[in-house]
């Protein structure tokens, strides 16, 4: 859906994004994931044309973006940053209205789409429309500043650092309330973070930049196995990388054909949540079973830990 060709953008004899090239393909979630002054927030940005190439260019569905007046093209790209960015004399409502009040949308048709967002974002529209940012909590602020992002119906999501503001127990919450309304929308999502176990966890694939440039662009479970740069290596951290395989791969998928009298696993749970338990009970292995209660094999410890293994 978008493809980045030979990208560059330099501030006097400073190169901060040097020729990147990449494809986001349509329904995906790409992370840009690196070390502060890496570049990875410059590309988000020349997405948008927030900031404007010096060379290159960035194609959606085939056009190119420069063809558009660039305030045009924004209104049909969310984007979403750590701050929020919610204006702070607007109520819930009339901060998630913005954009489509922008593209004249008729007030029914505003209306019902906020309050559709604040009931997929699980905020009760009689009690949030009418409050203002600062009489919500940093994830409910969040919730409403991905909301907004969302209220055109764009068809990609620039998300920069969008979650490094909160606790790890609030942010877990809001990563996977990202990945049910990635699904649930089928929005093309590129994020920025400097999270390693975020990227992980919700890209489809994952670029890995520094100094300006992207040293590998793959599914994680690649980068974890086949790192193309000693940067990349470090990056994935060879201490942890076992634990990161197993979080990427679920009990179903890896389940063998066999019956084990050890505790039930579901099938969506990972390998990591999996090893935890059979661990946890000293048990050698596990019965795997899927949501309605059906068996569908077993898992050992031994076959578990192969997993985490790089190939």
């Amino acid at each position: 859906m978008i493809t980045v060709e030979n990208l560059s953008k330099q501030y006097g004899a400073t190169t901060v994004v040097d020729s990147v090239s990449m494809v986001i393909e349509r329904n995906s979630i790409s992370v840009i994931v690196g070390t502060s002054g890496s570049g990875k927030s410059t590309l988000l940005r020349m997405i948008n044309r927030l900031v404007e190439p010096t060379s290159g260019r960035v194609l959606i569905d085939g056009n190119d973006t420069a063809s558009e007046p660039a305030h045009l093209l924004r209104r049909r790209i969310g984007y979403a940053i750590q701050s929020h960015g919610l204006f702070p004399h607007r109520t819930v409502a009339e901060n998630i209205a913005t954009v489509p009040r922008l593209l004249a949308w008729d007030e029914a048709r505003v209306g019902a789409r906020v309050d559709e967002l604040l009931q997929v974002f699980q905020l009760d529209p009689c009690e949030f429309a009418g409050k203002f940012p600062h009489q919500l909590s940093g994830g409910q602020q969040q919730r409403v500043g991905v909301a907004r992002a969302l209220a055109a119906e764009p068809s990609v999501l620039l998300m920069d650092e969008p979650f490094g503001a909160l606790d790890p127990i609030i942010r877990a919450k809001a990563q996977d309330d990202l990945l049910d309304i990635q699904r649930r929308f089928g929005t093309t999502i590129v994020l920025v973070t400097h999270d390693m176990d975020e990227a992980f966890r919700l890209g489809n694939r994952v670029a890995v930049m520094s100094h300006g440039r992207v040293l590998q662009y793959d599914r994680p479970t690649v980068l974890l196995t086949r790192p193309a740069d000693p940067f990349v290596s470090r990056m994935t951290g060879i201490a942890d990388r076992a634990m990161r395989l197993l979080s990427l791969t679920t009990a179903g998928e890896a389940a063998v054909p066999g019956a084990s009298d050890g505790p039930a696993i579901a099938a969506s749970a990972s390998l990591r949540d999996a090893l935890s338990e059979l661990v946890w009970r000293g048990a050698e292995s596990a019965a795997v079973i899927d949501a309605d209660g059906t068996p569908c094999g077993r898992l050992t410890v031994e076959a578990i830990l192969a997993h985490g293994r790089p190939g």
